[in-house]
Protein backbone atom coordinates (compact mmCIF):
# COMPACT_ATOMS: atom_id res chain seq x y z
CA UNK A 1 0.00 0.00 0.00
CA UNK A 2 1.50 3.23 -0.66
CA UNK A 3 2.12 6.05 1.79
CA UNK A 4 -0.27 8.47 2.24
CA UNK A 5 0.89 12.28 0.53
CA UNK A 6 2.17 14.63 2.50
CA UNK A 7 -0.20 18.45 2.86
CA UNK A 8 1.75 20.86 4.25
CA UNK A 9 1.02 23.98 5.71
CA UNK A 10 -0.21 25.50 2.55
CA UNK A 11 -2.04 23.14 1.36
CA UNK A 12 -4.06 22.32 4.49
CA UNK A 13 -4.84 26.55 4.42
CA UNK A 14 -5.93 26.57 0.91
CA UNK A 15 -8.25 23.55 1.14
CA UNK A 16 -9.71 25.20 4.12
CA UNK A 17 -10.35 28.51 2.53
CA UNK A 18 -11.80 27.09 -0.28
CA UNK A 19 -13.82 25.24 1.69
CA UNK A 20 -15.00 27.96 3.75
CA UNK A 21 -15.76 30.13 0.38
CA UNK A 22 -12.86 32.12 1.23
CA UNK A 23 -10.95 31.80 -1.82
CA UNK A 24 -13.44 34.05 -4.09
CA UNK A 25 -16.84 34.86 -3.02
CA UNK A 26 -19.40 32.81 -3.93
CA UNK A 27 -22.78 33.21 -5.71
CA UNK A 28 -24.58 31.70 -3.30
CA UNK A 29 -27.50 32.46 -1.11
CA UNK A 30 -26.91 32.69 2.82
CA UNK A 31 -28.76 29.87 3.47
CA UNK A 32 -26.78 27.10 1.50
CA UNK A 33 -24.07 29.07 2.82
CA UNK A 34 -24.79 28.18 6.40
CA UNK A 35 -25.69 24.91 5.90
CA UNK A 36 -22.77 24.13 3.76
CA UNK A 37 -20.33 25.57 6.56
CA UNK A 38 -22.25 23.45 8.87
CA UNK A 39 -23.27 26.39 10.90
CA UNK A 40 -21.67 29.58 11.92
CA UNK A 41 -20.14 30.92 14.90
CA UNK A 42 -23.15 33.45 16.58
CA UNK A 43 -21.94 34.31 19.78
CA UNK A 44 -21.59 38.12 18.73
CA UNK A 45 -25.09 38.25 16.93
CA UNK A 46 -23.70 40.39 14.26
CA UNK A 47 -20.57 38.60 13.68
CA UNK A 48 -22.79 36.39 11.09
CA UNK A 49 -23.63 39.10 8.97
CA UNK A 50 -19.89 39.62 8.23
CA UNK A 51 -19.24 36.12 7.76
CA UNK A 52 -21.58 35.59 4.98
CA UNK A 53 -20.52 39.26 3.68
CA UNK A 54 -16.74 38.24 3.54
CA UNK A 55 -17.61 35.31 1.87
CA UNK A 56 -20.78 35.47 -0.62
CA UNK A 57 -21.36 37.84 -3.59
CA UNK A 58 -24.17 40.45 -3.16
CA UNK A 59 -24.76 39.74 0.69
CA UNK A 60 -27.05 41.76 2.26
CA UNK A 61 -27.99 41.94 5.71
CA UNK A 62 -31.47 41.62 4.92
CA UNK A 63 -30.82 38.36 3.43
CA UNK A 64 -29.83 36.81 7.19
CA UNK A 65 -32.56 38.63 8.87
CA UNK A 66 -35.21 37.50 6.90
CA UNK A 67 -33.88 34.16 7.44
CA UNK A 68 -34.27 34.70 11.08
CA UNK A 69 -37.44 36.21 10.84
CA UNK A 70 -38.95 33.47 8.95
CA UNK A 71 -37.34 30.96 11.84
CA UNK A 72 -35.27 29.37 8.67
CA UNK A 73 -32.17 29.58 10.79
CA UNK A 74 -32.01 29.54 14.28
CA UNK A 75 -28.94 30.36 16.85
CA UNK A 76 -29.14 28.12 19.53
CA UNK A 77 -26.39 26.17 21.91
CA UNK A 78 -24.47 23.01 19.46
CA UNK A 79 -20.96 22.99 19.11
CA UNK A 80 -18.38 23.49 22.23
CA UNK A 81 -21.34 24.85 23.75
CA UNK A 82 -21.62 27.78 22.07
CA UNK A 83 -24.41 29.79 20.18
CA UNK A 84 -24.26 28.81 16.65
CA UNK A 85 -26.59 30.07 13.60
CA UNK A 86 -27.56 27.14 11.78
CA UNK A 87 -30.62 26.41 9.19
CA UNK A 88 -33.77 25.18 11.40
CA UNK A 89 -33.64 21.61 10.53
CA UNK A 90 -30.09 21.74 12.14
CA UNK A 91 -31.40 23.49 14.58
CA UNK A 92 -33.30 20.08 15.69
CA UNK A 93 -31.14 17.36 14.72
CA UNK A 94 -27.25 18.63 15.26
CA UNK A 95 -28.78 19.39 19.05
CA UNK A 96 -30.00 16.21 19.30
CA UNK A 97 -26.27 14.73 18.50
CA UNK A 98 -24.91 17.51 20.54
CA UNK A 99 -26.89 17.07 24.11
CA UNK A 100 -24.24 14.42 25.78
CA UNK A 101 -21.74 16.75 25.49
CA UNK A 102 -24.14 19.92 26.38
CA UNK A 103 -24.96 17.72 29.58
CA UNK A 104 -21.46 17.23 30.65
CA UNK A 105 -20.47 20.99 29.91
CA UNK A 106 -23.77 22.25 32.44
CA UNK A 107 -22.90 19.24 34.98
CA UNK A 108 -19.44 20.21 35.37
CA UNK A 109 -20.33 24.39 35.88
CA UNK A 110 -20.65 26.36 38.79
CA UNK A 111 -24.47 26.33 37.71
CA UNK A 112 -24.65 22.86 38.59
CA UNK A 113 -23.23 22.58 41.93
CA UNK A 114 -25.48 25.54 42.76
CA UNK A 115 -28.07 23.22 42.24
CA UNK A 116 -26.85 19.99 44.33
CA UNK A 117 -29.70 18.06 45.29
CA UNK A 118 -32.48 19.75 43.12
CA UNK A 119 -35.00 17.55 41.27
CA UNK A 120 -33.68 18.41 38.22
CA UNK A 121 -36.31 16.06 36.01
CA UNK A 122 -38.84 18.67 37.88
CA UNK A 123 -36.63 21.78 37.05
CA UNK A 124 -36.42 20.59 33.12
CA UNK A 125 -40.27 20.22 33.11
CA UNK A 126 -40.82 23.25 34.64
CA UNK A 127 -38.78 25.34 32.65
CA UNK A 128 -40.04 23.79 29.28
CA UNK A 129 -43.61 24.75 30.22
CA UNK A 130 -42.33 28.66 30.78
CA UNK A 131 -40.27 28.37 27.43
CA UNK A 132 -43.66 26.76 25.54
CA UNK A 133 -45.32 29.98 26.89
CA UNK A 134 -43.56 32.07 25.28
CA UNK A 135 -39.83 33.54 25.25
CA UNK A 136 -37.87 34.24 28.28
CA UNK A 137 -35.13 36.25 29.39
CA UNK A 138 -32.45 34.16 31.70
CA UNK A 139 -33.24 36.84 34.16
CA UNK A 140 -37.20 36.26 33.80
CA UNK A 141 -36.92 32.40 33.82
CA UNK A 142 -34.28 32.76 37.25
CA UNK A 143 -36.91 34.62 38.63
CA UNK A 144 -40.21 32.28 37.74
CA UNK A 145 -38.50 29.17 38.50
CA UNK A 146 -37.49 30.64 42.17
CA UNK A 147 -40.71 30.89 43.42
CA UNK A 148 -40.73 26.86 43.06
CA UNK A 149 -37.09 26.68 44.33
CA UNK A 150 -36.91 29.65 46.83
CA UNK A 151 -33.39 29.61 48.69
CA UNK A 152 -31.73 28.46 45.02
CA UNK A 153 -29.68 30.95 42.95
CA UNK A 154 -31.65 31.82 40.07
CA UNK A 155 -29.57 32.26 36.98
CA UNK A 156 -28.07 28.48 38.00
CA UNK A 157 -31.51 27.74 37.33
CA UNK A 158 -32.07 29.44 34.20
CA UNK A 159 -28.95 28.04 32.86
CA UNK A 160 -29.70 24.89 33.70
CA UNK A 161 -33.04 25.26 31.66
CA UNK A 162 -31.20 26.95 28.26
CA UNK A 163 -28.53 24.30 28.76
CA UNK A 164 -30.06 20.82 28.97
CA UNK A 165 -33.66 21.87 27.26
CA UNK A 166 -33.55 22.22 23.66
CA UNK A 167 -34.22 26.26 22.73
CA UNK A 168 -33.36 28.71 20.53
CA UNK A 169 -32.76 32.46 20.75
CA UNK A 170 -35.60 34.20 19.11
CA UNK A 171 -35.34 37.85 17.21
CA UNK A 172 -34.52 40.44 17.90
CA UNK A 173 -31.80 38.88 19.04
CA UNK A 174 -29.73 38.03 16.14
CA UNK A 175 -31.26 40.99 13.49
CA UNK A 176 -28.87 43.59 12.09
CA UNK A 177 -29.36 46.94 14.04
CA UNK A 178 -31.29 45.56 17.21
CA UNK A 179 -30.16 45.07 20.38
CA UNK A 180 -31.61 43.75 23.68
CA UNK A 181 -31.23 40.63 25.62
CA UNK A 182 -31.15 37.43 24.53
CA UNK A 183 -34.30 35.64 25.27
CA UNK A 184 -35.00 32.19 24.73
CA UNK A 185 -38.08 29.74 23.86
CA UNK A 186 -38.44 26.18 23.43
CA UNK A 187 -37.10 25.15 19.87
CA UNK A 188 -40.43 23.03 19.36
CA UNK A 189 -42.40 25.72 20.33
CA UNK A 190 -40.43 27.79 17.74
CA UNK A 191 -40.47 25.58 14.93
CA UNK A 192 -43.21 23.67 15.36
CA UNK A 193 -43.48 19.89 14.00
CA UNK A 194 -40.25 20.70 11.67
CA UNK A 195 -39.38 17.31 10.12
CA UNK A 196 -35.46 17.37 11.10
CA UNK A 197 -33.13 15.39 9.01
CA UNK A 198 -32.05 11.95 9.96
CA UNK A 199 -28.40 12.85 11.07
CA UNK A 200 -26.02 10.33 12.49
CA UNK A 201 -22.74 11.33 14.37
CA UNK A 202 -20.93 9.57 10.79
CA UNK A 203 -22.91 12.60 9.17
CA UNK A 204 -22.10 15.14 11.45
CA UNK A 205 -18.13 14.29 10.87
CA UNK A 206 -18.33 13.83 6.89
CA UNK A 207 -20.25 17.91 7.45
CA UNK A 208 -16.97 18.70 9.03
CA UNK A 209 -14.83 17.02 6.64
CA UNK A 210 -16.50 18.89 3.51
CA UNK A 211 -16.76 22.44 5.81
CA UNK A 212 -13.15 22.04 7.56
CA UNK A 213 -10.98 18.76 6.30
CA UNK A 214 -8.60 17.51 5.69
CA UNK A 215 -8.50 17.00 9.96
CA UNK A 216 -7.40 14.80 12.46
CA UNK A 217 -9.96 13.09 14.56
CA UNK A 218 -8.54 15.61 17.35
CA UNK A 219 -9.84 18.25 14.99
CA UNK A 220 -13.17 17.35 15.13
CA UNK A 221 -13.16 17.27 18.46
CA UNK A 222 -12.41 20.38 19.44
CA UNK A 223 -14.58 21.82 16.44
CA UNK A 224 -17.59 20.09 18.44
CA UNK A 225 -16.57 19.26 22.11
CA UNK A 226 -17.82 15.96 20.97
CA UNK A 227 -14.99 12.54 22.41
CA UNK A 228 -14.68 8.98 21.16
CA UNK A 229 -15.14 10.19 17.66
CA UNK A 230 -12.29 7.91 16.64
CA UNK A 231 -15.13 5.23 16.84
CA UNK A 232 -16.96 6.93 14.18
CA UNK A 233 -13.61 7.69 11.71
CA UNK A 234 -13.09 3.86 12.06
CA UNK A 235 -16.28 2.88 11.08
CA UNK A 236 -16.16 5.47 8.05
CA UNK A 237 -12.52 4.62 6.94
CA UNK A 238 -13.57 2.86 4.00
CA UNK A 239 -15.70 6.08 2.85
CA UNK A 240 -12.36 8.51 3.16
CA UNK A 241 -9.01 9.53 1.99
CA UNK A 242 -5.82 9.15 3.97
CA UNK A 243 -3.31 11.84 3.88
CA UNK A 244 -0.29 13.23 6.75
CA UNK A 245 0.50 16.26 7.46
CA UNK A 246 4.14 17.45 8.30
CA UNK A 247 4.24 16.07 11.85
CA UNK A 248 3.09 13.15 10.81
CA UNK A 249 -0.39 12.74 11.91
CA UNK A 250 -2.85 11.26 9.95
CA UNK A 251 -5.54 13.09 7.97
CA UNK A 252 -9.08 12.43 7.08
CA UNK A 253 -10.64 13.62 3.91
CA UNK A 254 -13.43 12.92 2.00
CA UNK A 255 -11.95 11.57 -1.46
CA UNK A 256 -13.86 14.06 -3.79
CA UNK A 257 -13.49 17.17 -1.41
CA UNK A 258 -11.25 20.40 -2.71
CA UNK A 259 -8.09 20.49 -2.35
CA UNK A 260 -6.33 23.36 -4.13
CA UNK A 261 -2.33 24.08 -5.49
CA UNK A 262 -0.74 25.31 -2.38
CA UNK A 263 0.35 28.27 -4.67
CA UNK A 264 -3.21 29.23 -5.45
CA UNK A 265 -3.54 33.01 -4.96
CA UNK A 266 -5.78 33.90 -1.38
CA UNK A 267 -7.18 37.18 -1.57
CA UNK A 268 -7.40 39.56 1.64
CA UNK A 269 -10.34 38.66 4.00
CA UNK A 270 -11.64 40.26 6.84
CA UNK A 271 -13.41 37.70 8.96
CA UNK A 272 -15.59 38.96 12.36
CA UNK A 273 -15.12 38.08 16.30
CA UNK A 274 -15.47 34.34 16.79
CA UNK A 275 -15.48 33.20 13.13
CA UNK A 276 -14.89 29.24 13.38
CA UNK A 277 -12.60 29.17 10.55
CA UNK A 278 -10.26 30.25 13.16
CA UNK A 279 -11.92 27.76 16.17
CA UNK A 280 -12.46 24.56 14.58
CA UNK A 281 -8.97 22.77 14.92
CA UNK A 282 -7.11 21.35 17.57
CA UNK A 283 -3.99 22.49 15.61
CA UNK A 284 -4.98 25.87 14.12
CA UNK A 285 -1.62 26.09 11.91
CA UNK A 286 -2.84 25.79 9.30
CA UNK A 287 -4.27 29.70 9.57
CA UNK A 288 -2.47 30.63 12.68
CA UNK A 289 0.89 30.08 11.85
CA UNK A 290 2.25 32.18 15.25
CA UNK A 291 0.00 30.25 17.02
CA UNK A 292 -1.50 33.65 18.03
CA UNK A 293 -4.70 33.41 20.63
CA UNK A 294 -7.64 34.39 18.68
CA UNK A 295 -9.55 37.15 20.41
CA UNK A 296 -12.70 36.86 22.18
CA UNK A 297 -14.56 40.26 22.61
CA UNK A 298 -17.47 40.56 24.74
CA UNK A 299 -20.71 43.05 22.51
CA UNK A 300 -22.66 42.73 19.30
CA UNK A 301 -19.90 42.22 17.36
CA UNK A 302 -19.98 43.42 13.39
CA UNK A 303 -17.07 45.94 14.57
CA UNK A 304 -14.00 43.83 15.00
CA UNK A 305 -12.04 40.68 14.14
CA UNK A 306 -9.02 39.17 12.00
CA UNK A 307 -7.79 39.89 8.46
CA UNK A 308 -6.24 37.16 6.53
CA UNK A 309 -3.37 38.05 4.27
CA UNK A 310 -2.74 35.34 1.91
CA UNK A 311 -4.38 33.08 3.85
CA UNK A 312 -3.46 33.48 7.70
CA UNK A 313 -4.03 35.52 10.06
CA UNK A 314 -2.26 38.70 9.97
CA UNK A 315 -4.02 41.44 11.39
CA UNK A 316 -6.72 42.43 13.05
CA UNK A 317 -9.35 45.47 12.22
CA UNK A 318 -11.84 47.89 14.21
CA UNK A 319 -14.52 49.51 13.20
CA UNK A 320 -15.29 52.88 15.48
CA UNK A 321 -17.98 56.04 15.21
CA UNK A 322 -16.41 58.81 16.47
CA UNK A 323 -18.13 62.21 17.26
CA UNK A 324 -19.29 64.13 14.07
CA UNK A 325 -20.33 61.12 12.08
CA UNK A 326 -17.02 59.80 10.54
CA UNK A 327 -16.54 55.91 10.85
CA UNK A 328 -12.97 54.64 11.09
CA UNK A 329 -11.99 51.37 10.26
CA UNK A 330 -8.68 50.67 11.86
CA UNK A 331 -6.40 47.79 10.57
CA UNK A 332 -3.09 46.93 13.29
CA UNK A 333 -0.68 44.04 10.85
CA UNK A 334 1.52 42.41 13.13
CA UNK A 335 3.74 42.44 10.13
CA UNK A 336 4.54 45.12 7.20
CA UNK A 337 2.23 44.66 4.26
CA UNK A 338 3.73 44.69 0.51
CA UNK A 339 2.35 47.72 -1.69
CA UNK A 340 -0.22 44.98 -3.28
CA UNK A 341 -1.23 43.35 0.13
CA UNK A 342 -1.77 47.25 1.40
CA UNK A 343 -3.80 47.93 -1.77
CA UNK A 344 -5.89 44.62 -1.18
CA UNK A 345 -6.33 44.97 2.41
CA UNK A 346 -8.46 48.80 1.57
CA UNK A 347 -10.46 47.30 -1.37
CA UNK A 348 -11.50 44.88 1.52
CA UNK A 349 -11.95 47.62 3.72
CA UNK A 350 -13.89 49.78 1.76
CA UNK A 351 -16.14 47.18 0.68
CA UNK A 352 -16.64 46.29 4.20
CA UNK A 353 -17.16 50.01 5.68
CA UNK A 354 -19.85 50.26 2.90
CA UNK A 355 -21.86 47.19 4.58
CA UNK A 356 -21.41 48.13 7.81
CA UNK A 357 -22.35 51.94 7.73
CA UNK A 358 -23.77 52.70 4.59
CA UNK A 359 -25.20 55.91 5.92
CA UNK A 360 -21.96 56.90 7.57
CA UNK A 361 -21.69 60.83 6.90
CA UNK A 362 -18.09 60.42 6.69
CA UNK A 363 -15.23 57.01 6.58
CA UNK A 364 -11.79 56.62 7.01
CA UNK A 365 -9.21 53.96 7.33
CA UNK A 366 -6.70 53.82 8.87
CA UNK A 367 -3.24 51.29 8.36
CA UNK A 368 -1.04 50.88 11.43
CA UNK A 369 2.68 49.59 11.67
CA UNK A 370 3.45 47.20 13.74
CA UNK A 371 5.01 49.52 16.16
CA UNK A 372 1.72 51.06 16.12
CA UNK A 373 2.37 54.43 14.52
CA UNK A 374 -0.52 54.88 11.95
CA UNK A 375 0.23 54.68 8.20
CA UNK A 376 -1.52 54.74 4.77
CA UNK A 377 -4.62 56.83 6.17
CA UNK A 378 -7.02 56.40 3.29
CA UNK A 379 -10.96 58.24 2.99
CA UNK A 380 -12.92 56.33 0.05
Amino acid sequence: MPEPEVLGQRALNRALLERQLLLRREDMGALAAIEHLAGMQAQAPNAPYVGLWTRLAGFRTDHLAELLAQRAVVRTHLMRNTIHLVAAGDGVAVRRLMQPFLDRSFASSVFARNLAGIDLPALLDAGRALLQDGPRTRDELGRLLEQRWPGHDPISLAYAITHLVPTVQVPPRGIWGSSGQAAYTATDAWLGDLPAPGLSLDGLVLRYLAAFGPATVKDIQAWCGLTRLREVTERLRPLLRTFRDTGGRELLDLPDAPRPDPDTPAPPRFLPEYDNVLLSHADRTRIIPDRRTVPLPPGLGGSNGTVLIDGFWRATWKITRQRGGTVTLRVEPFTEFSAEQTAGVTAEATGLLAFVAPDAEAVEIKLVDPNLSERHPKTP
